[in-house]
């Protein structure tokens, strides 16, 4: 650890916590000893202070990157401001500092702890999160905790425990015999309490010896239970290299229980295969061919009725690897285009905010093009605005001419084609609110005056591939097929093309551009089922990515492939117009091959708790969710363990028969059961099933805003077999 950054944390700092240009009170932060947790307070307001930890902080930004901090930009330099952005969905913090040395101090020291925190192996990750419940427990600071303290840790942790049992493990790890246990006692408590019994079993049947795994041992697991290929001899190596904590063992290529339990819960271990993790599909296709995380009514941060209008709803989405967003642009005062939910009573923020938003974030997370989605209801005069802006802020990196330079025949491609052409590119796409023009883009405006809106020639220009027009019909798209053309839809309205016409929609999807957004009903900002429109191949699936749920993890599970740049190629059968292939009735499909998915859920480890009361403890289940071809929806449920959400055991298996596994997409859903009411929701974790890998694997829970939970975790066996 950077002591000389950390010092003036641990010793404190009075800085400013602004909210608006009005509300600007002072805060004294201080560092806690444990280097994990921020701890403020008001000077006026006696022993009231907040705390956060530095795991929820997911980055630093420098000076005026904030509405608010722009707010005040000139009323405090830039040197002496810094946002703090939380994960999830909490409000940024804005803090203004004392001086600029006095700022740089945290904003290094806070990267720095995260830094490290990221860089913490499982075990570290776990030794914190101990730590960090022995502190909650020891109630008089002492170092120590008496068997009451422990009793009332347990309820914390989500364990409903015999008295007797808990008294028992408590004397065994206090091994000074003083009535209470110190941190390595708690340790050794913990570790008991603990006890893997589901994986020391596995351990166990390969181990020649019953005490450690060979590397022969090891190798032979990979091969029969992970059902790894390629060199397993290599890999056995690694993994006792890397996993295993005993110099010894390493000596004798053999790996302990220990380093078993380290390689289980790594994300070598994990369901997610790491090679999928980076990117690995072919990126120069026309974007025709890929699905694109797109989102809806982006600068919203909450509902489309009165919510909280935000540049921030651009830079999460951008974060997360949206690589489509929409800008509402209307007229503004000062001749200066606002954005906003038009006739509705959404704040408002400056279309220039928006765009400088994209310039600063577009491709951070992933470097392949950014489509705007523009909805314009301005004047002539403010879209002349609206073009000095995109021209002035983004320069080269928006795209305002052919990348072959002349009349192109196809769509670009994610890497854009041209060698020298930087992929990190802005597209436009124009919602034409009042007609639409009938020449192809690129020629732009020879049908100018003929026009009933009055246009802008300025804004046109910065317009290239992507086209709205109205839609007449699957055989007069087919027909009349230009391949820069955009089709929107409403949900309802792509579900009835869906039931009506499938095979057709699939076809037309293979060719041009489908954008599908939510219904205007949706007042509440909610999100449709995005997997039925992935079905038809729509490539451009609008979701609200400020609101949790279902939809948002569909969404974050189809885009965690292929190094979450955005972009994830479709299945052949949906890029070839020849094939015709049908959602509906997917066994019609001369390639058809169905699946059967086993899983067997076996445990799960240290759930959070969901409900506040003290002595409420989980009573956890776990609900195996299948998304594809309608042929291929289901759902299936373990049974429920009652008053354990610590260390559950179920041994239960479900099994699936999948019609379309290219499309399949898995979602892990565990509930605290109860028979009066609605479950809650306690942690989920989404991915497509071709990314699944086999045997035995941890599923990390994610929270319903799709930020990590960790430890908590559910242990699972998986089969993928082709159906007899």
């Amino acid at each position: 650890m950077a002591t000389g950054l950390m010092l003036s944390m641990l010793v404190g700092t009075v800085m400013r916590k602004i909210k608006s240009r009005t509300w600007k009170k002072q805060r004294y932060f201080k560092l806690q000893d444990d280097c994990m947790t921020i701890w403020y307070k008001s000077k006026k307001a006696g022993n009231a202070h907040s705390t956060f930890s530095v795991n929820d902080v997911e980055a630093i930004r420098e000076g005026h990157q904030s509405e608010v901090l722009l707010s005040i930009a000139d009323e405090f330099p830039a040197d002496r401001c810094f946002t703090l952005v939380f994960r999830s969905r909490r409000s940024n913090l804005d803090l203004v500092a004392e001086s600029a040395e006095e700022a740089q101090s945290w904003i290094k020291g806070m990267r720095k702890l995260i830094e490290s925190l990221e860089n913490m192996g499982e075990r570290e990750k776990l030794d914190q999160w101990i730590g960090d419940w022995f502190k909650k427990a020891d109630k008089n600071n002492d170092g120590r905790m008496n068997f009451k303290e422990v009793q009332d840790l347990l309820r914390m942790m989500n364990v409903d425990m015999n008295e007797h049992h808990a008294l028992r493990l408590f004397m065994m790890a206090d091994k000074s015999q003083t009535g209470s246990l110190e941190d390595d006692e708690f340790v050794l408590f913990y570790k008991m309490l603990t006890e893997r019994e589901d994986i020391l079993r596995v351990f166990q049947e390969y181990s020649t010896d019953g005490q450690k795994l060979s590397q022969s041992d090891l190798e032979d697991f990979l091969r029969e239970e992970q059902l790894e290929r390629g060199d397993v001899h290599q890999h056995a190596q690694q993994l006792i290299e890397g996993y295993e904590p005993s110099d010894t063992a390493k000596l004798l290529k053999a790996m302990t229980f220990d380093g078993f339990l380290m390689y289980l819960g790594s994300s070598e271990g994990s369901i997610f295969n790491p090679q999928r993790r980076g990117i690995f599909q072919d990126m120069t296709r026309p974007l025709c061919h890929y699905f694109i995380s797109s989102s809806h009514n982006t600068y919203l941060m909450e509902d489309q009725l009165r919510g909280q209008s935000s540049v921030e709803g651009y830079i999460r989405a951008l974060n997360r690897g949206c690589r489509c967003v929409e800008v509402d642009c209307w007229d503004g005062a000062n001749g200066e285009p606002i954005v906003y939910h038009g006739h509705t009573l959404t704040s408002k923020i400056l279309f220039k905010d928006v765009v400088n938003a994209v310039l600063n974030y577009a491709f951070k997370v992933s470097e392949y093009p950014v489509i705007l989605s523009i909805e314009n209801h301005c004047c002539v005069e403010q879209q002349r605005v609206m073009a000095q802006h995109l021209n002035h802020i983004l320069g080269d990196k928006l795209l305002k001419s052919t990348l072959e330079g002349k009349v192109s025949s196809r769509l670009p491609s994610p890497e854009c084609d041209v060698i020298g052409r930087d992929r990190s590119s802005v597209l436009l796409f124009w919602k034409w609110k009042y007609g639409h023009p009938d020449l192809c883009p690129i020629l732009r405006f020879v049908f100018l005056q003929k026009s009933k809106q009055r246009l802008s020639k300025e804004l046109s220009d910065c317009v290239v591939y992507c086209k709205s027009v109205h839609f007449i019909s699957f055989r007069h798209s087919q027909s009349h097929f230009k391949f820069y053309e955009v089709t929107s839809f409403t949900e309802s309205k792509a579900r009835k093309h869906l039931r009506e016409a499938g095979a057709e929609f699939v076809c037309h999807n293979s060719r041009q551009l489908t954008r599908i957004y939510p219904t205007g009903f949706r007042t509440d900002s909610s999100n449709f089922n995005p997997q039925e429109m992935w079905n038809a191949g729509c490539q451009i699936v609008a979701l609200n990515f400020q609101t949790a749920g279902e939809g948002m993890d569909l969404n974050d599970g189809l885009f965690s492939q292929n190094g979450q740049c955005g972009y994830v190629l479709k299945p052949s059968f949906m890029r070839d117009n020849e094939k015709r292939f049908d959602p509906d009735m997917p066994q019609k499909r001369d390639d058809y091959q169905p699946v059967v998915l086993t899983i067997q859920v076996i445990s799960g480890q240290q759930l959070p708790k969901v409900n506040i009361k003290k002595d409420s403890i989980v009573d956890p289940l776990v609900r195996v969710e299948i998304h594809g071809v309608p042929m291929d929806q289901a759902k299936q449920e373990t049974r429920y363990i009652e008053n354990n959400g610590f260390n559950p055991v179920w041994y239960d298996t479900l099994h699936f028969t999948i019609h379309a596994p290219e499309l399949a997409i898995v979602r892990f859903v565990v509930e605290d059961y109860d028979k009066t009411s609605k479950n809650d929701f306690v942690g989920q974790y989404t991915l497509p099933l071709s990314c699944m890998q086999q045997g035995y694997r941890h599923i990390h829970l994610l929270s319903r805003d799709g930020t990590s939970i960790s430890p908590s975790s559910l242990f699972v066996h998986v089969r993928i077999k082709d159906l007899e």
